[in-house]
């Protein structure tokens, strides 16, 4: 019983720490999916965009025609 109460502190930290880890972890993986899910929905719109000269673009002086 008194290895019990001697190392029942250390054990106790110890799974903490490990659930507060785990937790980070699990959060990072889980913003960096939907991060990349962000960014492809983006690269989808742009890639589906019809593709057009801004006004700005054809009024520039020096422009070839």
């Amino acid at each position: 019983m008194e290895y019990f109460a001697v190392l029942a502190p250390s054990a106790g930290v110890g799974l903490i720490f490990f659930w507060v880890m785990r937790s980070i972890m699990q959060a990072d993986r889980r913003e960096r999916a939907e991060t990349d899910r962000f960014y492809a929905a983006q690269a989808a719109d742009r890639a589906s965009a019809p593709v057009s000269e801004s006004p700005e673009q054809s009024a520039r002086p020096g422009k070839s025609d």
